[in-house]
């Protein structure tokens, strides 16, 4: 007789997790007139009034999708593929451009809904205060490391030249996903490419 073999289940996913999780999908298929809280119960195969026990007020859901966004952009470029990780002074130009670029080609191939929502809670936030506050805080997370590595790169001036090279991202992002080219995914040459570029013409500088 064979032994049967038992499979464990997955662990469940935290309630609060798949309710934000499920506001970012609805985002990107939705728009922000999209995202109720009744949706999100729907959406995610909740009961009724799941959402708003966790979220009363659309701002608190709204909140709780960027703190969230920020969590899922975190893990799309694993901390240990960052140049510089164990020691930032060895952080080259060379290094941080493929860091870059592969950070790019994942959102672009794999995370667009990511992207599409990110928009959504940008523009949102132009208009709420508190989640200007959120979004924000969100953001430092990625541009004070982006600041740091040019810093020990050798950058003049790593405050005024992360701005732009964070810009330069967030360009080709947009232009790929929701401009002029989104009908064609760069590929990871070509983005680390034109990074490289543009780390070369700042670091001369």
């Amino acid at each position: 007789m064979n032994a049967r073999t038992t499979t464990a289940s997955p662990p469940p996913i935290p309630r609060h997790r798949l309710i934000a999780d499920t506001a970012l999908d609805l985002l990107a298929e939705r728009g922000m007139r999209g995202l109720t809280h009744r949706a999100v119960d729907e959406a995610a195969g909740l009961p009724q009034g799941s959402t708003s026990n966790l979220a009363r007020t659309r701002a608190a859901l709204l909140a709780a999708a960027v703190t969230r966004l920020a969590e899922r952009e975190a893990a799309v470029l694993a901390p240990r593929e960052m140049p510089g990780v164990a020691d930032p002074e060895a952080a080259a130009p060379a290094a941080l451009a493929e860091a870059l670029a592969l950070a790019l080609h994942r959102y672009l191939s794999h995370h667009r809904g990511l992207l599409i929502a990110r928009y959504e809670l940008a523009l949102e936030a132009t208009r709420r205060p508190e989640l200007r506050e959120v979004y924000d805080r969100a953001g430092r997370a990625f541009r004070e490391p982006v600041q740091a590595l040019l810093a020990a790169a050798g950058s003049p001036a790593p405050e005024r030249q992360a701005l732009a090279l964070v810009a330069w991202c967030d360009g080709v992002l947009f232009s790929c996903v929701a401009g002029q080219f989104h009908a064609e995914v760069p590929t990871r040459d070509a983005l680390r490419t034109s990074c490289a570029e543009l780390l070369d013409g700042m670091l001369r500088s």
